[in-house]
């Protein structure tokens, strides 16, 4: 009989693969061997300067396909020297597993890559198994995930269904699934005026009072109350700037941003003509040029609960003792990308470390989590 996959030191693995993104570092042709050797074809997505591996186990026109998403890039280490343990050390101390990626979310990978080998090998189900992992989730997502869903598109492949294994519970194994995100959008201010010396303001045209206006006709205004699923969306100014460092100079020019996540009762488009019509609007009232541009991230989404949050949720209870909590909270994942091809859920580890100094994750949750796609895939194919 074969060796059963051990998630803890493919993860310990993983975590020695130093892939900061958008380097590869090894994590993905590493994973494409295993894949590989235990029967899964195996196809190299890469765009631009992002690795990406799409592995299939079955037929294309072979019954239901379940897909798993994740990611095998990291975020930077941030001070080496302020680390206890080697960032890529992949140590293992006391039943703890230290390293950059340990819950965001290499243990992910390993686990649901370490439970598709093991099921197709001791039960091989009638229909297909899709992993699509990326080396872009932690930038800026534009080849990674979208690459892998553009090629499966033109060449004829799918996913029935898919779970996202990111880190999803805030404190106790299997408290928590996330069924959507927010959308997030993110707009920059302009405000052009005219420099002049600040003991003759009537001479020059101060760019600060109108955006100053702006900034707080757009925060002190209430987006929405909240919606079934979801919290109420926020807005936040992050910064107004003049790049100015003299007392007595009225500055020609200032800068601002705001950052906007809005739940399922708004569109960009919708937020994006609120802003423009009150920009709009405070430029008149000060004589001055505003110029905004918008950068969106991700709609909102929600996967309504059904069968597949039910699958997850029937699984986790049984593993872990606890109903996960259907949830929409956080940022935004590459579930906002998958979504348009097929329903999908995320769940996975605890994440109360990932992007810090020290990130590490129990090991026990790592073969718990394991043990949870397992017994997904068993459930989903029986």
């Amino acid at each position: 009989m074969t060796k059963a996959i051990d998630p803890v030191q493919l993860t310990a693995d993983l975590l020695r693969c130093p892939s900061v993104t958008p380097v590869e570092g090894g994590a993905l042709a590493l994973l494409e061997a295993l894949l590989s050797g235990a029967g899964f074809t195996c196809t190299r997505v890469d765009r631009g300067d992002v690795s990406n591996l799409f592995a299939r186990w079955g037929g294309q026109t072979n019954g239901r396909t379940f897909g798993f998403n994740g990611h095998t890039d990291v975020v930077p280490i941030g001070d080496e020297a302020a680390w206890t343990r080697g960032p890529f050390s992949g140590e293992i101390v006391d039943g703890v597993l230290w390293g950059r990626g340990a819950q965001d979310m290499k243990s992910g990978v390993a686990a649901f890559a370490a439970a598709a080998i093991d099921f197709v090998r001791d039960t091989p189900p009638d229909g297909s198994i899709v992993l699509a992992i990326t080396g872009d989730e932690e930038g800026d997502a534009v080849d990674g995930t979208v690459a892998l869903l553009d090629w499966m598109q033109a060449n004829g492949e799918k996913m029935d269904a898919c779970l996202v294994g990111e880190p999803t519970c805030p404190n106790q194994m299997g408290e928590m699934m996330k069924i959507g995100r927010r959308g997030s959008m993110t707009t920059f201010f302009t405000v052009q005026g005219k420099q002049g010396h600040s003991a003759y303001p009537h001479r020059a045209k101060n760019p600060l009072p109108p955006m100053v206006r702006l900034m707080d006709i757009l925060a002190s205004h209430a987006l929405d109350q909240g919606t079934d699923h979801f919290d109420a969306s926020t807005l936040a100014v992050t910064t107004i700037d003049t790049g100015n460092t003299a007392t007595n100079v009225i500055p020609a020019q200032c800068r601002a941003t705001v950052n906007i996540r809005f739940n399922d009762a708004h569109h960009s488009d919708d937020l994006t003509a609120w802003i423009r019509g009150e920009a709009d609007k405070v430029a008149a009232e000060f004589g001055v040029e505003i110029t905004m541009q918008t950068k969106v991230s991700g709609e909102s989404f929600i996967t309504p609960p059904g069968p597949l949050s039910d699958l997850v949720a029937v699984a986790v209870q049984a593993e872990c003792g606890v109903t996960p909590e259907m949830s929409t909270t956080g940022g935004t994942s590459d579930a906002r990308f998958v979504k348009d091809h097929c329903p999908v859920v995320e769940f996975g580890l605890v994440g109360n470390t990932m992007h810090q100094v020290d990130e590490r994750v129990e090991v026990a949750q790592i073969v718990q989590l394991k043990q949870i796609y397992t017994r997904i895939l068993r459930d989903y194919f029986a």
